[in-house]
């Protein structure tokens, strides 16, 4: 039985992998009619149980929705729902933990170039603002006011990258940056080297100064990322 089971995952994971290939090749637009259960488990020549595991597989990646009377339609993913959804699990061990600083840290420092590049002199200046707010914040020792502006700071630096995909990434990320907070230090150099480093790298991307400004996101991350089990 075990046994059995085991080969009906198999095809129905090999079934799923040449169905999104067919519905790639053949370029389907969203909502567009793609083919009924029983007419997929027929062309394929699979039990109507390998067709539904196949068919939920790609369900759950929201690239196939089920219509009654209809049959099944072509959507188009939302990769940052995908992530969203699983992600966060991530934060219940250390080993994922690294991985969500290490993810946090890449896509950061790829975003340095391209907020230079793409963003308006507004968004420039949106970003000084939010680190001045922040001194301010750091200053009256609002704790939750500082991970509101922080979190802010980093979402108006990843929209300047002018990619909504890269922009949608820090929802995506919103629970890690507030777990980085749990046993933030709250002595006043660490508060002073906090504003000076936002507002550095703030100015570096405004000034086009890209070195700088990555020199800066190191020394920012430096904590989350040498030392994720800090921010368990």
């Amino acid at each position: 039985m075990k046994e059995k089971s085991v080969i009906q995952h198999t095809q129905s994971s090999d079934l799923a992998e040449r169905l999104r290939e067919r519905i790639q090749s053949m370029q389907l637009a969203d909502g567009e009619f793609f083919m009924t259960e029983a007419e997929l488990a027929d062309e394929y020549d699979v039990s109507r149980t390998v067709a539904r595991e196949a068919v939920g597989r790609l369900t759950a990646i929201g690239l196939l929705e089920g219509r009654k009377r209809k049959g099944l339609v072509v959507r188009r993913p939302d990769p940052l729902q995908l992530l969203r959804m699983g992600l966060p699990s991530l934060l219940d061990s250390e080993q994922g933990i690294a991985e969500l600083a290490m993810l946090r840290y890449a896509i950061e420092m790829g975003a340095i170039d391209l907020a230079i590049r793409n963003s308006s002199d507004a968004q420039k200046q949106e970003l000084c603002d939010v680190a001045d707010r922040m001194e301010a914040a750091i200053h009256s020792g609002q704790s939750s006011k500082i991970v509101e502006l922080d979190i802010t700071f980093h979402t108006v630096l990843l929209k300047m990258t002018g990619s909504e995909l890269i922009a949608g990434m820090q929802k995506v990320l919103v629970s890690f940056f507030e777990s980085a907070y749990k046993d933030q230090k709250s002595d006043g150099s660490y508060g002073d080297r906090m504003i000076w480093e936002h507002q550095e790298l703030a100015q570096a991307i405004r000034d086009g100064d890209s070195n700088r400004a990555r020199t800066m996101m190191q020394m920012q991350s430096r904590e989350w990322v040498e030392s994720p089990a800090l921010l368990k």
